[in-house]
């Protein structure tokens, strides 16, 4: 996958794992989200990568899911660090 659509990946997914994030109550913005998402998608593809669930290629359901579960942690992780 080229950059753009690790973007644009990273949109979709971020905006999901916002949704399904438990108890976000962050008034952290659209932007900070968006980044997440899309930093979530290389972190989850980086992951499942290494941890031997296959590369991630092109958009199809287990890329989807990877990316969303990359965004879920880095955004749990946000929302500890910014309650310390």
């Amino acid at each position: 996958m080229n950059i753009l659509s690790w973007i644009i990946f990273g949109l979709i997914a971020g905006a999901l794992a916002k949704f399904i994030s438990p108890g976000e109550n962050d008034p952290q913005g659209c932007v900070v989200t968006i980044v997440l998402g899309i930093l979530g998608a290389f972190v989850g593809g980086f992951i499942g990568t290494r941890l031997g669930f296959g590369t991630v290629t092109g958009f199809n359901l287990k890329s989807f899911g990877i990316a969303v579960l990359g965004s879920v942690i880095l955004l749990l992780i946000n929302a500890m660090l910014r309650r310390k």
